[in-house]
């Protein structure tokens, strides 16, 4: 039995999660007030300006791929019309065949794709490995920076690799019991009494039945939702062990790329929606999910179309791709990029400096999450970032986003990266419904929420303001957005506060309505 206390452990706390009541689908739209600070989506589209003609604005969706067909995005995709689907030519010579709905980077000419991927820590480390792995402690000459963080990194992915797989192997004997039920019953979600009658002579599943069976009673928790979180946190831990904390993993021979080359542009294939487009997904409907079609939920961005670019990974995604996703991106039309993405190391800043700087000459606007640890980015390195080229001067268009949650005392949410200098603005990013694969939905948590609706709400301001810059669009975002004069418990500490003005840049919560009316002044 002792084997399955992992499984035990975990499925109470999903059922205690999955107990938790959660907000209104659409719980920030509403206007701001103590117990649910929305964005005024709704009073935005109520508004003069909100009413006004718009002009469809593209918007690129740098991710990890998104369900193109899902029913409540396949109106608003992008479809390249000067390439025709399906005849491997490519009709519009930009270089990227039969890109009918953007552009997938990590994947194969042969039309294999990337799913797990190292961290980037881990990527130079390997670099380092080539270099000191022979090399003793002994041999080096005087203090060696390098050589002494080439040690530090070693130590390190070691024991990440070591919890890892022992958590792996914790877990395996609970999924393969779960698995033991679903085949035992033969169905994906048995109820308590089709797994109570289930016959076995497994002795071992036959003494877990009984405790799967208390859980799911007790926390009112169907099978297939223990089942999916259990083998969730499985494969988890199994990429974490055996593919992003591994130095011998090189996924690269399956894009075929010349990686030394980071300048290489034309590599990849045209699949935009990946082994896992879950993520990308649900960042894609937070924009522009159709509004009004009676069907799951409303994107707040009412006149627009997705673009699709695939860079990342389960792991750290790399600056060649990041760089060569927003080149395509702008080069195809897009006017705004979201970038729910980011790592703590970079293998060429540089390059990716460069695709910032081109994508601000072509008036494009970058929008990117601040990260998810808790931490200050003042001090703490997030990648990619505005500061170009070794802080020689800062992208005037990006803007850095945290995430929110609707209580007014915890606006900013535990998880959130923030800053006063480096993260501009908060957005609304926990408990967040929206799409996902297979015309389903899910509510997410995350920066990486907060920045698509941050997007959406730019995608409406400038659908109506067309004549808007990147730079007075950024400019609009940050300073009509709602300055809440509180104390807030300050991310990553459970007690902490501060004066939530002191942890961003604006100071502030966007707020839709008032955005579109500081528009209409500037126009």
């Amino acid at each position: 039995m002792k084997k399955y206390n992992i499984l035990i452990v975990s499925a109470i706390a999903i059922g205690n999660l999955w107990a938790q009541k959660k907000p209104a689908q659409d719980w920030f739209f509403g206007e701001p007030c103590k117990k649910n600070m929305g964005i005024s989506v709704n009073d935005a589209y109520n508004s003069p300006q909100g009413k006004l003609p718009s002009k469809t604005v593209l918007v690129a969706v740098i991710d990890g791929g998104t369900d193109v067909n899902h029913v409540d995005l396949k109106d608003v995709i992008w479809v390249n019309s000067k390439e025709i689907a399906g005849n491997g030519i490519d009709d519009d010579k930009n270089g990227y065949t039969d890109d009918i709905n953007g552009w997938n980077f990590i994947g194969g000419a042969d039309g294999s794709m990337v799913g797990a991927d190292n961290l980037e820590k881990v990527r130079l480390f390997k670099k380092l490995d080539d270099k000191y792995k022979d090399v003793k402690p002994e041999d080096v000459n005087g203090d060696n920076p390098e050589y002494n963080k080439y040690q530090m990194w070693k130590m390190e992915i070691n024991q990440e690799r070591e919890a890892y797989g022992n958590a792996y192997k914790q877990l395996k004997p609970a999924y393969d019991a779960l698995n033991g039920i679903k085949k035992g019953t033969g169905k994906d979600n048995p109820t308590t009494a089709e797994i109570e009658a289930m016959k076995t002579n497994d002795m071992a599943l036959n003494m877990i039945k009984g405790k799967i069976i208390e859980i799911m009673t007790k926390n009112k928790l169907e099978f297939a939702n223990l089942y999916s979180e259990i083998a969730e946190q499985f494969q988890q831990v199994d990429v974490r062990a055996n593919f992003q904390n591994n130095p011998d993993f090189d996924s690269r021979k399956i894009v075929g790329d010349n990686y030394a080359n980071s300048s290489e542009r034309y590599y990849g294939n045209n699949n935009v929606v990946g082994p896992d487009a879950s993520h990308g997904t649900h960042v894609a409907g937070i924009i522009a999910a159709t509004r009004n079609n009676n069907v799951g939920m409303n994107g707040i961005a009412d006149n627009v179309k997705i673009m699709v670019v695939r860079v990342v990974p389960d792991g750290d995604e790399r600056d060649k791709d990041v760089a060569n996703g927003i080149r395509y991106a702008v080069d195809n039309g897009a006017q705004i990029i979201n970038m729910s993405f980011g790592k703590a190391f970079s293998w060429d800043k540089n390059i990716v400096d460069s695709a910032v700087a081109y994508a601000e000459s072509k008036n494009v606007l970058l929008v990117h999450a601040a990260g998810n640890d808790g931490e200050n980015n003042d001090f703490e390195s997030n990648y990619p970032n505005d500061s170009l080229w070794g802080g020689q001067r800062f992208a005037a268009n990006w803007i850095e986003i945290g995430a929110s949650q609707p209580k007014r005392k915890m606006l900013a949410t535990s998880f959130s990266n923030y800053g006063k200098n480096n993260v501009d603005l908060f957005s609304p990013g926990q408990d967040i419904y929206s799409t996902i694969p297979g015309d389903k939905y899910a509510y997410f948590n995350g920066t990486s929420m907060a920045a698509p609706a941050a997007a959406g709400v730019a995608a409406l301001v400038w659908s109506r303001f067309p004549n808007l810059t990147a730079a007075q669009l950024k400019q609009i975002l940050m300073e009509s957005s709602m300055k809440v004069d509180k104390k807030v418990i300050l991310p990553g500490t459970k007690k902490d506060k501060v004066n939530f003005k002191d942890i961003s840049v604006s100071g502030g919560l966007i707020n839709a309505k008032n955005a579109l009316e500081m528009a209409s002044q500037m126009k």
